[in-house]
């Protein structure tokens, strides 16, 4: 339905456009001489706004029906004084459009429509113009020409400069969101395998002599994996991007330090029972901050059921008006350090996690044995 419409509306700005010379023609023999021409100005103004609609819609075809229209038509002019008026008004008008040209087409396309401007606008100036001022007026015509391709030319590159920093922008936005998503699936699938490697391991070991323990292993696995699936599910719907006029999938809150309780039941699932300890203040924590804090505690306690080789760890949590101190210890053989930190996760993903909110972050061996992570996270000021 919406085609005609657009279809007609092109129609009748191109008829306008071709009656230009028409128009100008008309209006340049109207009756009255001498002064008396200076009443047609308005008309003329007028007749020039049929090229200038066509501008709208084709710059380049706007500005050559200008030219070959204007130029038809002002070698009749007999008044010296009106011709003038008249090629200055088309001057100062294709000067206009060149820098339309030059900033919505190619230079391919620009550079010739502004060469060709000037030769039309100097063989005007010269069917005219006295042979004293010739070069003067070859001159400010050419400068004309330039000053309005530059001008045009600019706003193009501005243009694209501006586009190509939007979608640089956006490729970085995307590319955020992908890490921070892999980090998200790598923290919690990492930890909830470690959980049911665990409970896997000690059903396999205690089925024959206590089958009760057994079933208690495989219920935590159960529930693990649900819970896993669950998570998995809603972090894959929230990323469909929705259809023209349907709502965005809604999307679950993310954990925080608040769920740090359902953390430790699960740890004491998998075996290792984590002592918890948090002081100073409650007050809410902005989202990545508090979303980040959950994550590295996780991911140290991950370490720990894999690595330490122990079957209990402290987790501290300090929270005042400046920062958020968090610090996981164990005292077991095991190093605490996993694997694949090297790769790009466990350790190195923290240490992102950290470097990203302005903190700082430390790991390694503790002087009595077992491993240390710490990680303080500097807070904004309205944190209270």
């Amino acid at each position: 339905m919406p085609t005609p419409p657009k279809r007609t509306g092109g129609v009748l700005v191109w008829s306008a456009a071709l009656l230009f010379p028409f128009a100008l023609f008309a209006t340049i023999t109207l009756p009255g001489g001498g002064d008396g021409n200076l009443l047609q100005l308005p008309l003329v103004a007028l007749a020039l706004l049929l090229p200038l609609g066509l501008a709208r819609r084709s710059p380049l075809a706007g500005l050559l029906v200008l030219l070959a229209g204007g130029t038809a038509v002002l070698f009749l002019v007999q008044d010296e004084t009106f011709g003038r008026i008249l090629i200055l008004a088309v001057v100062i008008v294709a000067d206009g459009m060149t820098g339309h040209v030059a900033a919505t087409r190619p230079r391919r396309l620009s550079l010739p429509a502004a060469a060709l401007t000037a030769v039309v606008q100097g063989n005007l100036a010269l069917t005219i113009g006295q042979a004293g001022d010739v070069p003067t007026v070859l001159t400010v015509i050419l400068l004309g020409v330039i000053t309005a391709w530059v001008i045009g030319d600019s706003v193009r590159q501005r243009r694209r400069h501006a586009a190509t920093q939007r979608e640089q922008a956006e490729a970085r936005a995307v590319e955020a969101e992908r890490l921070r998503i892999a980090r998200e699936l790598h923290d919690m699938v990492a930890h909830s395998i470690a959980v049911i490697a665990v409970q896997a391991g000690m059903g396999r070991r205690v089925i024959d002599t206590q089958p009760a323990e057994a079933r208690n292993a495989l219920a935590n696995i159960e529930d693990t994996s649900r819970e896993t699936a669950a998570a998995l599910r809603r972090m894959l719907v929230s990323l469909r991007r929705s259809d023209g006029g349907s709502a965005p999938a809604p999307r679950d809150p993310a954990p925080g330090l608040a769920d740090l309780d359902d953390l430790v039941t699960r740890s004491a699932q998998a075996g290792v029972e984590i002592r918890l300890r948090r002081h100073g203040d409650r007050t809410p924590l902005p989202p990545d901050i508090d979303l980040s804090a959950f994550r590295i505690v996780q991911e140290a306690v991950t370490n720990v059921i894999r690595h330490a080789g122990t079957g209990h760890c402290d987790v501290g949590v300090q929270q005042d008006d400046r920062a958020l101190t968090i610090e996981v210890t164990d005292d077991g053989p095991g190093t605490g350090e996993p694997a694949v930190a090297s790769s790009g996760n466990g350790l190195t993903g923290m240490r992102e996690r950290v470097s990203l909110l302005g903190g700082e972050f430390a790991s390694g061996p503790r002087p009595g044995g077992g491993f240390r992570i710490a990680a303080t996270i500097p807070l904004p000021e309205g944190t209270r």
